[in-house]
């Protein structure tokens, strides 16, 4: 296997000549269980470039290191994340810091009850001069994007993005337009006001990989905060640390983490818990597993390891699971948090044993 650099070469030479790298790109081999497909990338590689992008986001994000691997995790799995806090957080600037980090474009959207599909993916115009229709791209095409306050819009605007999350692509007369590679969404909500809101449908919620919350810093995180503002702001001096080819390397090799068939097992047992449990009304579906296997891979690769472990899947399962399941009305009312069902749920699944041979 090779490093970044040379990755980035033949990422390059991959696009000029396809024909010839198709049975290049990689190799394989077998072992006494399964064939393994072994990437060009290191993952200890992708360990290095993942700490650098989290420790360029920290420069912004104080106290939040758990809030940002995580958030870098989705990212480098090909997910997107939803992100239900209280305004002033640090929502918007997590998607600048994650844009900037690798040199990517980006865009924000402000969802507001007026708000129009063509206003995200956009539209054809008439051009005179050519005496034909051209296609004006909307804000949805940047690899970052961020769909602020997305329950403030009508369910119509809203679901603009499924074919856009799911896909990587737009539909305008017909015709459609592929996003640019890397594509993340981060989109957010406020938890507190709803008022002149429309709540995401359960189909929509489901696209995001996972659901995060950054919460309010501690005290010496605030002071930290607001001395590194004094001046300028730290967002103002973030540096690339990492390149759009990197990332799209970097994803490509997390797919390739060994998961064992005991801890698939165990992540289908974790799902099939959330549907059977007595305080939840509607649990996970199997793009609940989908997620937390994609997720706990890009876990293992940002540790440099080529396997996963039962500990990647609890440090990710609640974040990918709480906004796939609802708990009944009894428990909203007593405000029982979900974080709650599911860390139970998560104690009483037994976890899987290395057999002794």
């Amino acid at each position: 296997m090779c490093s970044i650099r040379q990755g980035q070469l033949f990422w390059s030479f991959l696009k000029q000549y396809p024909p010839v790298c198709a049975s290049l790109s990689a190799f394989t081999y077998l072992t006494s269980y399964n064939i393994f497909w072994v990437i060009y990338v290191e993952l200890k590689e992708v360990a290095k470039e993942t700490n650098r992008i989290n420790d360029n986001i920290e420069k912004v994000i104080r106290g939040k290191r758990q809030t940002v691997e995580l958030a870098v995790t989705s990212f480098i799995c090909g997910g997107h994340i939803l992100i239900e806090d209280m305004p002033g957080v640090g929502k918007t600037m997590l998607a600048k810091a994650i844009a900037r980090s690798i040199n990517g474009s980006f865009k924000r959207i402000q969802f507001t009850p007026d708000l129009l599909p063509s206003d995200i993916t956009g539209t054809s115009m008439f051009n005179q001069k050519t005496s034909d229709f051209a296609f004006s791209p909307g804000p949805v095409f940047a690899n970052i994007v961020l769909a602020d306050e997305i329950n403030r819009t009508t369910p119509r605007t809203q679901s603009a993005l499924l074919e856009a999350m799911d896909e990587r692509q737009v539909t305008v007369d017909g015709i459609a337009h592929m996003l640019p590679e890397p594509f993340f969404v981060i989109a957010t909500q406020n938890p507190m006001e709803y008022h002149g809101t429309y709540p995401l449908p359960e189909g929509q919620l489901d696209r995001f990989m996972m659901s995060l919350d950054l919460g309010y810093p501690d005290i010496e995180d605030e002071k930290d905060i607001i001395k590194s503002q004094q001046i300028t702001h730290p967002i103002d001096q973030i540096a690339p640390v990492a390149s759009i080819e990197n990332i799209l390397l970097l994803q490509d090799a997390v797919r390739r983490v060994y998961i064992d068939e005991s801890l698939v097992d165990y992540t289908v047992r974790l799902v099939t818990a959330t549907r059977d449990d007595k305080d939840l009304v509607m649990g996970a579906s199997p793009r609940g597993s989908l997620a937390i296997m994609r997720a706990s891979q890009g876990v293992a690769a940002a540790a440099g390891r080529d396997f996963v472990l039962p500990d990647d899947i609890k440090k990710v399962a609640v974040a990918a699971l709480k906004h796939r399941v609802f708990p009944k009305q009894q428990l909203r009312m007593g405000k029982t948090p979900v974080k709650a069902i599911l860390t139970r749920i998560l104690e009483e699944i037994p976890v899987p044993v290395e057999k002794k041979v």
